[in-house]
């Protein structure tokens, strides 16, 4: 069965999977022209994560439609929390692609089939915005899948709030669904499984970012505990995020790591022996 987002009667396909996460905002006029923007093209969740001020919903900039989605939108302390519930999360970046990011850095046209491709799974995407004076930074960017460039005049790379985020919204309303790329073919071979081992399609969808953040703490904690080197920096954690992301876990892949860990965790912290119950007395012969 598809789950294509449904088409509106512009043309355009609706965005209702798509979670915009504004990371930061410091003035409320743009944060109502996102709003606007998302009103536009069919998007609906609007998300802000440690934002300076709480009287954001009434900004006179969100007309219409766009006043109503701005009075629903909900306020996170964090970004890893606003990201919670997604399977990909990318950022927007300003800057050239020479710099060597962690993360893979694509163009808008490119991103959006990305992106695109994975609403139309039924799956949910955040995508962030930094703030207007310093961007996405380092830690906000380590949740992200990869990131977006807009290219633009190297004298002036960084774009209006509002404006990158109706940019990034036409894009991914306007993607034709003939360049999606196809979803992988589920594969059948998989004799060397256990009998009751769960082969349903809902094994193979992408970890949600809350799953993920989980187990990239408790990697964290196991390699503390391991004393391993440099850990419980905040540029050590960035590199875990990462690399947990590149793995790209299922969702069942995810919790089953996550209970590797936990029994490992268990065992490094000295955790007495778990009682073992005594043996069957052998019959006598």
């Amino acid at each position: 069965m598809s789950h294509a987002s449904p088409v509106s009667p512009s043309g355009t396909r609706l965005l209702d999977s798509l979670a915009v996460v504004l990371v930061s905002p410091r003035n409320t006029l743009n944060i109502g022209a996102v709003a606007r923007a998302m009103s536009n093209f069919g998007a609906s969740d609007l998300r802000v994560a440690n934002i300076f001020y709480r009287e954001f919903r009434s900004a006179s900039s969100a007309v219409g439609p766009a006043a109503a989605l701005l009075r629903a939108a909900r306020d996170f302390p964090t970004t890893a929390a606003a990201v919670y519930d997604a399977q990909l999360v990318v950022g927007t970046s300003g800057a050239a692609p020479g710099k060597p990011w962690l993360q893979p850095l694509e163009r808008l046209e490119a991103g959006a089939v990305r992106m695109r491709g994975t609403l139309d799974r039924g799956e949910r995407v955040a995508l962030l915005f930094g703030s207007e004076k310093f961007g996405l930074s380092n830690d906000d960017m380590s949740h992200c899948h990869f990131l977006l460039r807009i290219p633009t005049r190297d004298e002036h790379p960084s774009m209006n709030l509002g404006q990158a985020a109706a940019l990034c919204l036409y894009e991914l309303a306007r993607v034709d669904p003939g360049t999606l790329p196809a979803a992988p073919p589920a594969t059948e071979d998989e004799r060397w499984l256990p009998q009751n081992f769960p082969r349903g399609a809902g094994d193979r969808a992408p970890a949600p970012a809350e799953s993920l953040e989980r187990f990239t703490r408790m990697l964290e904690e196991a390699l503390v505990a391991s004393a391993f080197p440099g850990m419980g920096s905040p540029t050590r954690t960035r590199q875990l995020r990462n690399f947990v992301r590149r793995l790209r876990f299922s969702a069942h892949d995810a919790t089953l790591a996550t209970g590797f860990l936990r029994q490992m965790l268990w065992k490094l912290r000295g955790t007495p022996a778990r009682p073992q119950p005594e043996p069957e007395p052998e019959p006598e012969k």
